[in-house]
């Protein structure tokens, strides 16, 4: 039988799945055609559901306080924002990849980290239809573009090719501020040459794969989806999941059944006549009995199991061997559906139940290998057949060591191309490192020169208001001194105008003094001639108005200007 499922998980965390299935898309590097239709998952089977982790109580409880804080920077955002420069989610779905670069560049990243809350909401389908349809119209601008090629792509911001790959493939992990995808890779997811499940990331198609579905279905990994409905989880050695022993693509038990896949067929021992139950595998259309996978299932996984993944184990059991008519498979049916019963009603506990399962398993081998040798005793092996039964024996044992070396090859392939990728992961980040060392050591430079000019545009405004101190403190003397000089000035004009004055009052005085006497001479002829009576008075109020002018006048006061 195929080995049991492997579990591959990335950083611990279990992301959301596709909501829709994904429509045919041509490669990056080629324009991509318009969908036909949006085609919504199937609903039948519950293990096709491909839902959100259920999350504990403490991260419901950050969650919600991150919306709520997320609620409060969405009004200081919107304020900060303008409405020139705002992008939504239809935006990013239908306009151009460089258009809406630049617009983001220049958005801050509460606004951005907004649209993205914007896009889980709608991914995580609380409102119902409304959030559904909203999400169909969104995946149809997106898969109806031909302009998203790996070249456009690649000069995408960082937020808008996360919202365009969740989008497209309505996985909302992309989202999340925990995983960072490199660039490369999410072109390639977005383009369907990378697996989509975060916990597998290979390349498509897996292994080299050539088979029709691996080659035609956009976006499989046959490594981790379901071959049927093209889905995957995270359920690891279970029998919701069985697998082909010869081209090892795997189906979900649930989408099996309901394809009719699981059936009565050929022994792979005898190869005569519907002698038990067997998986035929869509991908390769051969068979593999599913006994011998559901015992290996049972003895390697059933001892950690608790008493409800053993009740859900049981009960794929008894679905997938319902209709089996081999006595084998109907007695596997019927021990199922009893130790169901036992567990419901607390008849038996978990520990019981495990063991029961496995001693039952011990008694179908060993009643198969008494059936074989009783019906050997019974009648004589002829040595061409018995040559046959052992060619057969030898060639089922190198068809298995085959499986079992290709397996192993499967693996060795895909850790040397995990190994490879880490060294190149390694060497990217050692080179980042060096950048940004000479970033820090460029910029320690930078930052110390600008010290240095600082420093010394510090010492030369030290040194101007130095100078422009001494250059006020200077002006003041000047000022004092002109002050002080005008004072002076002043006083001596002041003097030498009054000293003028006064010369030129004594000149005035002796001319009418002189006139007087010359007057008064006159005035004596006349007299004794017999003179103007009214003429004499006049001659006499000037000769009083002579005397009564001071020989030295008063020079103590300014007429002019009070010295302060």
């Amino acid at each position: 039988m195929l080995p049991l499922r492997p579990q591959s998980q990335v950083g611990g965390l279990q992301t959301s799945l596709s909501l829709v299935s994904s429509d045919p898309i041509l490669s990056p590097d080629e324009p991509r055609s318009n969908s036909d239709n949006l085609r919504e998952s199937p609903a039948e089977s519950a293990s096709s559901l491909e839902t959100w982790p259920t999350a504990d109580a403490a991260t419901t409880k950050k969650m919600e306080n991150g919306k709520a804080e997320i609620n409060c920077l969405e009004q200081k955002v919107l304020h900060r924002v303008s409405s020139a420069d705002k992008v939504t989610l239809q935006d990013i779905a239908r306009e151009n990849v460089g258009t809406i670069c630049e617009k983001m560049h220049r958005l801050p990243e509460e606004y951005l980290e907004e649209l993205k809350n914007g896009l889980r909401v709608i991914l995580e389908g609380g409102n119902g239809s409304q959030h559904r349809e909203e999400f169909f119209i969104l995946q149809k601008f997106v898969q109806g573009r031909t302009d998203l090629t790996a070249k456009t792509l690649v000069r995408s911001h960082r937020v808008q090719l996360e919202i365009l790959v969740a989008i497209n493939t309505g996985i909302q992990g992309f989202l999340h501020p925990s995983i960072s995808l490199s660039q490369t890779s999410l072109i390639e997811i977005f383009g369907y040459k990378r697996c989509r499940n975060i916990a597998c990331q290979n390349q498509l198609p897996a292994d080299d794969c050539t088979c029709e579905i691996c080659n035609n279905t956009n976006g499989f990994c046959n490594l981790c989806m379901c071959v049927i409905c093209n889905k995957f989880d995270f359920e690891v050695n279970t029998c919701r999941w069985i697998g082909c022993d010869l081209c090892s693509h795997w189906t979900h038990t649930d989408c099996a059944i309901r394809q009719q896949l699981i059936c009565m067929g050929p022994s792979s021992k005898s190869g005569a006549g519907p002698s038990e139950m067997v998986f035929r595998c869509q991908a390769c259309n051969r068979t593999s009995e599913l006994l011998g996978w559901v015992k290996d299932v049972f003895q390697h996984c059933a001892p950690s199991w608790d008493g409800e993944a053993l009740m859900r184990e049981l009960d794929y059991v008894s679905r997938i061997f319902h209709g089996s008519k081999d006595p084998r498979g109907r007695k596997l049916f019927w021990k199922c559906d009893d130790l169901k019963e036992k567990l419901k009603s607390k008849k038996m506990d978990s520990k019981a139940a495990c063991r029961a399962i496995l001693m039952f398993f011990q008694e179908l081998e060993v009643d198969s290998v008494k059936g074989l040798e009783n019906g050997e005793s019974g009648r004589l092996i002829a040595p061409q057949d018995a040559c046959n039964r052992i060619a057969e024996v030898v060639q089922e044992a190198i068809r298995k060591m085959e499986m079992v070396a290709d397996e192993k090859m499967r693996m060795f392939k895909k850790a040397r191309m995990a190994l490879e990728a880490c060294d190149r992961e390694l060497a990217d980040k050692s080179r980042e490192v060096a950048e940004l060392k000479m970033e820090r050591q460029k910029r320690k430079l930078q930052i110390e020169e600008l010290e240095k000019i600082v420093r010394l545009k510090n010492a030369e405004a030290d040194m101007f208001q130095l100078k422009a101190n001494e250059a006020k403190r200077e002006a003041e003397r000047l000022q004092r001194i002109a002050l002080a000089k005008q004072d002076k000035s002043e006083e001596e004009f002041t003097s030498n105008y009054l000293k003028q004055r006064l010369n030129e009052a004594e000149a005035e005085k002796q001319y009418l003094y002189e006139k007087i006497k010359l007057q008064e001479s006159s005035r004596a002829s006349q007299s004794s001639n017999g003179g103007d009576p009214s003429q004499m008075l006049m001659y006499s109020k000037i000769h009083d108005l002579l005397c009564s002018v001071p020989s030295k006048p008063d020079t103590q006061g300014h007429p002019f200007r009070t010295n302060p």
